[in-house]
């Protein structure tokens, strides 16, 4: 038998797969995933049949069919008042996660290493890794989640050559202030380093607060990757379409790798989502769509006797439940939560490599306002 070597030897099934199947097999509310369990919007699925039913259904461009490049662009005008050329700076995607193992692939060799910060998003470190590169790691901690920037840039080496960040950020929920990528900006220009922005949840962020993005601050766009997801955007998972936004030099080499890892993704769906990104109102208001969940969920989590994390961004709740188990484990207490109450929940412990456990666990509120009623009524045991 041929013995293969594996790239990714301490790799297993991720703590999505493992809870999603404990919620299955106890009928469980699954809070867990980041999916919503709402249609979306009745538009977005026609325009798809208007694309399929006309004609759109052979491959696209390797960058993505204009018409959705010059959405993106306008788009980007109307948000940040920027000028980003659809034709040399933006690549259409087959999801944010293809996206960022693209750039991670265009950018790092074997011996260079790359900065993540922990609690991270889980495709990040094993994009790395395949690529014979190192990874080096900063652990931020509960219940503020912020960056110190002088351990960060204590992390770097010689060696170093990509910062990855993930802001508003999935699972702290946290969103970067101006001063935090001014911070970003300082350190990226004094040791010459590349960025790569995981922003997928640029339109999630409560509170009227605004998103500050890469893409807005001079010093960082011109040397930064930013990624985004439609099936974030417009609750349209399942489609997995993204995109990323570089400068053309960047973007160039970018495209080297994407045309032989993917070529060009759904065609039908990129002509659908160039014309639901006409009406600006489908992005602009998803604070807003998102506030009542968010409420509704947490007023459920209070009433159960978990301590909340105020969350900045994403569709993720934080909760501490050391008043409900403190002697458990996150690990332990998300399987007791799903097998013994019946609501599926994240251990934040999964994402650090290390382990960390700060009894801290995570929830999705991006649901039906039905799903969160039920969960919340099978919250109210732990009162």
């Amino acid at each position: 038998m041929v013995q293969l070597v594996s790239k990714l030897p301490e790799v297993g099934t991720t703590i999505f797969t493992v809870m999603s199947q404990l919620a299955n097999q106890h009928q469980a509310i699954n809070l867990s995933q980041g999916f919503p369990d709402y249609p979306c919007h009745p538009n977005l699925t026609a325009a798809l049949a208007e694309a399929t039913n006309a004609g759109h259904n052979q491959y696209a461009p390797m960058t993505g069919v204009p018409v959705l490049r010059a959405a993106i662009s306008q788009k980007l005008s109307l948000q940040h008042g920027i000028s980003v050329n659809p034709d040399t700076e933006i690549t259409i995607t087959a999801g944010a996660t293809q996206a960022i193992f693209t750039v991670i692939a265009t950018v790092l060799h074997a011996g260079d290493e790359a900065i993540i910060i922990e609690p991270a998003y889980d495709s990040y470190a094993p994009a790395v890794i395949a690529q014979g590169a190192v990874v080096k790691r900063v652990e931020l901690s509960a219940p503020s989640y912020q960056i110190d920037w002088s351990l960060v840039e204590q992390s770097i080496s010689n060696k170093t050559k990509l910062l990855i960040i993930n802001n508003p950020n999935n699972p702290a929920t946290t969103n970067f202030s101006s001063e935090d990528l001014n911070q970003l900006a300082m350190i990226a220009e004094k040791h010459d380093l590349l960025v790569l922005a995981d922003e997928v949840y640029e339109h999630l962020v409560h509170d009227d607060a605004k998103h500050h993005s890469v893409l807005s601050h001079e010093a960082l766009r011109s040397r930064s990757f930013a990624i985004y997801s439609f099936g974030k955007t417009f609750h349209a998972t399942g489609w997995k379409m993204g995109y990323c936004v570089a400068p053309a030099a960047l973007m160039a080499e970018f495209r080297k790798i994407h045309q032989y890892l993917v070529f060009s993704v759904h065609t039908p769906s990129q002509y659908a989502l160039a014309k639901h990104l006409e009406e600006p109102a489908h992005w602009k208001g998803l604070a807003s769509f998102f506030a009542e969940r968010r409420r509704l969920l947490a007023d459920g989590l209070n009433k159960a006797g978990f301590e909340l994390i105020p969350g900045q961004g994403t569709y993720f709740q934080l909760a501490k439940y050391t008043q409900i188990q403190p002697q458990m484990s996150d690990v332990a207490f998300s399987e007791w939560l799903t097998k013994e109450i019946g609501v599926a929940c994240i251990p934040i412990s999964a994402f650090y490599a290390s382990g960390k456990d700060d009894q801290v666990v995570r929830f999705c509120f991006a649901k039906e306002l039905a799903t969160l009623d039920k969960a919340n009524e099978r919250l109210l045991k732990l009162a």
